[in-house]
């Protein structure tokens, strides 16, 4: 769990860098509101991506499909090792 935790607060740190610092040390010019605001996106879009594919990863939709006799021989194997 603390893997877990460390792994969305460094990602979130660096993402945040992106969108947040980045958007400071832009020089000037007639395009330092865009090139601003595609750090900004960019932080943005990249992030919750990042963030739903990997919360994804924890709570899939769908587990892995077995046949009937499938499921039959691994009740029988697990009751066989408990005696």
């Amino acid at each position: 769990m603390a893997n877990l935790w460390v792994t969305v607060l460094s990602v979130t740190l660096f993402w945040g860098i992106v969108g947040i610092v980045c958007p400071l040390f832009v020089r000037k010019g007639p395009n330092k509101g865009i090139i601003q605001m595609m750090f900004v996106l960019t932080a943005i879009c990249c992030y919750l991506f990042w963030l739903i594919a990997y919360l994804m990863q924890l709570n899939p939709l769908f587990g892995p499909q077995l046949e009937a006799k499938v499921i039959n021989a691994i009740r029988w194997e697990w009751e066989g090792q408990s005696n």
